[in-house]
This record gives structure tokens, sequence and C-alpha cells, in this order.
């Protein structure tokens, strides 16, 4: 059950990044409140996951999901620029998460 925690946590981390964007600097009230709302959510679940898995894997792998779904939250909603590099740098980060997974005993 951690992992499912710990994945859910890490798309909460998505949608926070998302919104403080949105928030313009938390000068705009409905996206700030849901980044603070998500924000709490996705660290009190990485607590969760936290008390079976081990830090350094659980805390790589939500901030590994959290970067690489605002790199894709970027692309296809705000429009930002997709070139060789940032996927180069995207994959990377993925095949990282999956070896820490891999290596994982949990």
């Amino acid at each position: 059950m951690a992992w499912v925690y710990l994945v859910v946590a890490g798309l909460l981390e998505v949608v926070w990044a998302f919104y403080m964007k949105k928030s313009e600097g938390f000068s705009l009230l409905t996206p700030s409140i849901i980044t603070l709302i998500t924000m709490i959510a996705s660290f009190g679940l990485l607590s969760i996951s936290m008390r079976s898995l081990p830090l350094g894997t659980a805390y790589t792998i939500w901030t590994g999901i959290g970067a690489v779904g605002a790199f894709v939250v970027g692309i296809a909603v705000l429009s930002e620029p997709i070139t060789p590099m940032r996927v180069l740098a995207a994959a990377l980060i993925v095949s990282g998460l999956v070896m820490m997974k891999l290596s994982s005993s949990h």
C-alpha cells in the first residue's frame, strides 16, 4: 500500500506545481488554495509511505514523479517547448526511477 500512497503523493506534487504556476505568485486565490491543499496532501501521503519505504527510495520516487509529471504537463497544457535535450533529461529521470524501484526490497 505504501507504493500506492507514494504514487498518489507524486501525482499530487504535479497538481500543486501546476497550480502554483497558475497562482501567479500566490496572487490568485483559487489556484493558491488548490496549491496549498494538494501540497499538504502530497506531503502527508509521502510521510505515510515513508513508514515502510526507505527515505532515499520514497523521496527520490516522489520528486521524480513530480519532475517528469511537471515536464509532461508543461508540454501538454502550457505549451512549453519539447526539445531532444529535455526529452532525454526526462527519460534519464524515468530510468533512474525504474532503477530505484527495482533496487528496493519493498
